[in-house]
């Protein structure tokens, strides 16, 4: 079993009309034994600006501590927000720092950039940017995630349609796979 599997996790993020959402389940295990169920893996770095972390969960919150450091730091200095291109590159760059002994964790980035412009976007453990127009996976349920969102998106939802499709692809995701489950968390912006 690979670290990254270790505690299980499916994560999604869903581009829409002038929006975005993005989702993970909720259990948090040691590979098959169950120890929460009510585990979050989605962080919110400022108002339009989410990151969730799949992967060992002790280095997703170790990664989340350093984000928010360094996301201070750019507020103090810039007097505004990061953009999600600019936190992402951040990401990127934090993690490609750490290549030698990674942090085992897969980042989903979902923001609102400039005139309501969604973005999105994830990487692997060292940082290696994928991004998409479309939707973005990760997680021991990325397989069963991509089939279901490659049924069921379609290009400009309004927001209830977008809650509504992320939802139905994450439960039935999450069936197919025993490492991650116990419902799910959205959040659309």
């Amino acid at each position: 079993m690979s670290i990254f599997e270790y505690n299980g996790s499916a994560l999604v993020a869903m581009v829409g009309k002038n929006c975005f959402a993005i989702a993970s389940d909720r259990r948090l295990g040691v590979q098959l034994q169950t120890i929460a169920t009510d585990f979050r893996r989605i962080y919110k770095i400022h108002d339009k600006l989410y990151i969730g972390l799949s992967g060992l969960a002790t280095d997703a919150q170790t990664l989340y501590q350093r984000l928010v450091f360094r996301h201070k730091l750019y507020q103090l200095r810039e007097e505004r927000d990061m953009k999600p291109e600019t936190f992402a590159s951040l990401v990127s760059a934090l993690l490609y720092e750490k290549r030698f002994g990674p942090y085992f964790v897969q980042p989903v980035i979902a923001g609102l950039g400039d005139d309501n412009k969604p973005f999105i976007c994830t990487m692997d453990s060292i940082g290696a940017k994928e991004l998409a127009k479309d939707f973005v996976v990760a997680g021991t349920a990325s397989e069963s995630l991509y089939g279901a969102c490659e049924s069921m998106y379609k290009s400009d939802m309004e927001p209830e349609e977008l809650f509504e499709t992320i939802s139905q692809a994450l439960l039935a995701s999450v069936d197919r796979d025993c490492l991650s489950g116990w419902g799910g968390h959205v959040l659309f912006v």
